[in-house]
């Protein structure tokens, strides 16, 4: 696990002059502050890949990934914001920008009617497009005759749908491939783990997830004034706090869907930098590897790391085993593989946002493939592995002289002996 020391980060992550900061970045493209309701389009791979190593091919790949955009979960998401626009409105407390944002959530919330958490079209395309460059980056795989596609989901729609959707690029690109799909509560052990034991001991501390953070980035006091002609009504029936933050995650989400409805233009640059900053370091704390939580968190992925080991070490012949799930998957499963700074450990949770940023760890349709590849020909030599996080060539946490590709023995016993580690800590 990597501990942050100042002096030297800037080599160790690429932070270096050239890179831009995270707040320059969401400055550049205020879709970024979604965190995970980011659009995958909106930040799509733009470098090409590293060929495979001479006399090497690829023959499979492990992958996880996550459900495209889809609706906001809860109906009080589209409710609660709206309902106290309305109680507003008729008490004659709302000013003309509130009554703009009220006729907004609803001339929206009629699509969302019976639609909470299901996929998007926006969300299907997302697949679609995985699916489709996944073809075209890895022929050898995706487009060898008879080759046999594992795809396997979690039992909500949203995830079957993208499943669907990657297996329809598939199948358009190979006829002969031969597809197995399967669904059920018995694979949701390690497609979508709930946390238990010392993770469900240390996630359930409410108080330390929350921490001092979320309040401290979150000024509601301008937008009070811009939206409400009252503000000691605000004062005495608001919790004006929470009420910015669920105007701000129907805000970004809107990015979910094909609509010009859009309720960013309700916040300053630094108040949607600062509803984006505690939101990262809420997420660092919940699933992690917080110093806070000893770094624990990412190991509520531990059965989803040892099926991706185990079913490698079944693979004979070239093959695809694709997982589709969740964020709360994809982020742990990123950081307990240590890719790239995903595995960063930072003291000072102020100072977070310049070493660890959520968006480009999980987004909607966000994935991770891992690509293993053979010597050609049945010559002698090592299997060696290269890790896409979100289609994009990432280090791991072992040597290699000939990065992006690694010793997939290096890296098994890695990850074995870290697995090993933690449970007989916590056992």
């Amino acid at each position: 696990m990597k501990r942050v020391v100042i002096l030297f980060l800037s080599a160790a992550f690429g932070l270096g002059s050239f890179a831009q900061t995270a707040r320059e970045e969401i400055k550049a493209n205020k879709y970024l502050s979604g965190s995970q309701y980011l659009d995958y389009n909106r930040r799509l791979p733009d470098k090409p890949l590293t060929p495979a190593p001479k006399g090497y091919e690829p023959y499979y790949m492990s992958h996880y990934g996550r459900h495209g955009s889809r609706w906001l979960i809860s109906d009080n998401s589209y409710t609660g914001p709206r309902d106290i626009l309305r109680e507003a409105k008729e008490l004659g407390k709302l000013t003309p920008l509130g009554e703009e944002t009220l006729s907004k959530i609803e001339a929206f919330e009629p699509t969302s009617v019976k639609r909470l958490g299901d996929l998007s079209s926006v969300g299907e395309r997302q697949h679609h497009g995985i699916g489709k460059r996944m073809t075209q980056n890895f022929p050898e795989i995706f487009k060898a005759k008879n080759v046999a596609i594992d795809a396997r989901s979690t039992v909500v729609n949203r995830c079957i749908l993208s499943m669907i959707a990657e297996c329809e690029e598939f199948a358009a690109a190979n006829p002969t491939a031969r597809f197995h799909n399967d669904v059920s509560e018995s694979l949701q052990y390690y497609l979508n783990q709930p946390w238990d034991g010392i993770v469900k001991k240390t996630g359930t501390d409410g108080k330390l997830m929350r921490g001092p953070w979320r309040d401290k980035y979150t000024h509601p006091e301008r937008l009070m004034k811009a939206l409400f002609n009252d503000q000691q009504w605000v004062f005495s029936n608001l919790r004006a706090g929470s009420f910015m933050r669920s105007l701000f995650e129907i805000a970004t989400n809107m990015q979910s869907h094909d609509t010009d409805i859009e309720l960013f233009s309700l916040f300053t640059e630094e108040e949607i930098y600062d509803l984006w900053k505690q939101s990262n370091i809420s997420w660092y704390i919940a699933y992690g590897p917080s110093p806070l939580t000893k770094g624990i968190m990412p190991f509520s992925q531990r059965n989803l790391l040892k099926n991706i080991i185990e079913t490698a070490d079944t693979v004979t012949q070239t093959q695809a085993t694709l997982r589709f799930g969740h964020e709360v998957c994809v982020l742990p499963l990123a950081c307990l593989l240590e890719l790239d700074n995903c595995g960063v450990q930072v003291e000072n949770l102020d100072e977070l946002d310049k070493y660890w940023q959520n968006y480009k760890f999980f987004p909607m349709g966000c994935n991770i493939q891992l690509i293993f590849y053979r010597p050609k020909k049945g010559k002698p030599g090592d299997i060696l592995v290269k890790a896409l996080l979100n289609e994009r060539e990432v280090k791991m946490p072992v040597a290699t002289d000939q990065y992006p590709y690694y010793k997939w023995d290096d890296l098994r016993q890695y990850y074995l002996d870290k697995l090993s580690r933690f449970e007989s800590q916590y056992k």
